[in-house]
């Protein structure tokens, strides 16, 4: 009987420090656990909801095909920053996960960077800022998705020179990506042979921006760019319509989303604005690397979630969970040991045909996307077009 209940208890002891693990054909295979912050609730909701979709849908497609176990365990930052930090904190302190993904907003996730530098765990941020991955010797635990604000403000530029444009205003949204937007277009207009006439900022949630637009007007710029997302530049595009504001408004990647369409509704038409190639995924050339990618993450995630509801910012979430379930994969493959620091080697050296582009990550460059991972982008008829077609 002593014999026994001493096995008894030996058993207990040894299922109580063994991984969680899932058992199928005989084998026992390890779960790995992924946090994500993202904008659930707040003004960045309409983006981080599509990425939330997309990372339950992949949760769902990486374990049922057998391979590695993932499990992902995801947190509302409530576009807020502190709520950020929080959610960082708790998925490192309590859930011990090896890698996070997020935030869906540049301010949210420049905040969390002091966070997952101390506790060394490999973020790959879902958000544009250039500041999130530079400088790469700061920023050794950090990756991202999403081309950088730069890359955008030279597509944009190099189409407004190609139009013979010179004379622009800004308008720019006074959060973390707006004030980021804004320093880069400045940054570069001189190089490309920009002069800035008016320089106008809104709040994200400004309900009207008039007032800034009627003092942009009097000042007869050749185009208008607008840099935010969803909500505020939605505002910017029907407050122009209704001033009869007449030249060409182009604005940043923030806004490719149906959201944007859906709010501004007509004035939406004649928007132009770089982008990856996800929106108009069926007319790129069959040579295109990425095509297949794009409409195969398409069709699945619409399937799931309803016709036209793909969108960029769920492919940003897309390429995060596939860099680090890559990584995660190679490790286990290699027979190596998968921990916070392995993965984050593993990004560093990724190549990943993704939905954002081609990435090339180096010890360098913790992005890896260049300038063709972009395509210009019009709305016509309330659908995105390839602009110039």
């Amino acid at each position: 009987m002593k014999k026994a209940v001493f096995i008894a208890l030996a058993l207990i002891l040894i299922a109580g420090i063994m991984p969680l693990t899932a058992c199928g054909g005989g084998a026992t295979t390890e779960e790995y656990k992924i946090g994500a912050v993202l904008a659930l609730t707040g003004h960045g909701s309409s983006l981080g909801e599509p990425e939330k979709q997309t990372l339950q849908m992949l949760e769902d497609e990486i374990n049922s095909r057998g391979g590695i176990d993932v499990k992902i365990i995801i947190y509302d930052t409530e576009s807020d920053s502190t709520t950020g930090i929080t959610a960082t904190k708790r998925l490192i302190e309590q859930d011990n996960v090896l890698a996070v993904m997020g935030a869906t907003t540049s301010g949210v996730t420049m905040a969390m960077l002091d966070t997952i530098t101390e506790s060394e765990v490999p973020l790959v941020s879902l958000a544009a800022s250039d500041d999130i991955i530079q400088p790469v010797a700061e920023r050794y635990w950090i990756f991202k998705t999403p081309q950088t604000n730069t890359q955008v403000v030279e597509r944009l530029y190099q189409h407004l020179q190609s139009e013979g444009i010179s004379e622009i205003a800004i308008i720019s949204a006074t959060d973390a990506f707006g004030a980021q937007g804004l320093g880069a277009l400045e940054s570069n207009a001189d190089a490309w042979g920009m002069t800035l006439v008016a320089e106008e900022t809104f709040d994200p949630d400004d309900t009207d921006m008039t007032t800034q637009l009627t003092k942009i007007k009097g000042l007869e710029p050749e185009a208008v760019v607008c840099w935010g997302t969803n909500k505020g530049s939605s505002v910017v595009a029907k407050n122009m319509q209704t001033l009869g504001m007449e030249m060409p408004l182009l604005m940043s990647h923030g806004i490719a989303n149906m959201d944007f369409i859906d709010s501004a509704g007509d004035a939406a038409n004649g928007v132009i604005f770089p982008v990856g190639k996800l929106p108009v995924a069926e007319l790129l050339p069959d040579s295109d690397p990425q095509k297949d990618v794009l409409l195969e993450y398409k069709a699945d995630f619409e399937a799931l979630y309803g016709e036209g509801s793909a969108d960029t910012f769920g492919g940003h979430a897309w390429d995060a969970f596939m860099l680090i379930t890559n990584a995660i994969q190679d490790l286990v493959d290699e027979g190596r040991e998968v921990t916070q620091a392995s993965i984050r080697d593993e990004l560093e050296s990724a190549h990943l045909i993704g939905i954002s582009g081609v990435f090339n990550m180096s010890a360098s460059d913790h992005l890896g996307l260049t300038g063709d991972a972009l395509t210009l982008v019009e709305i016509v008829d309330g659908e995105w077009t390839v602009a110039g077609q």
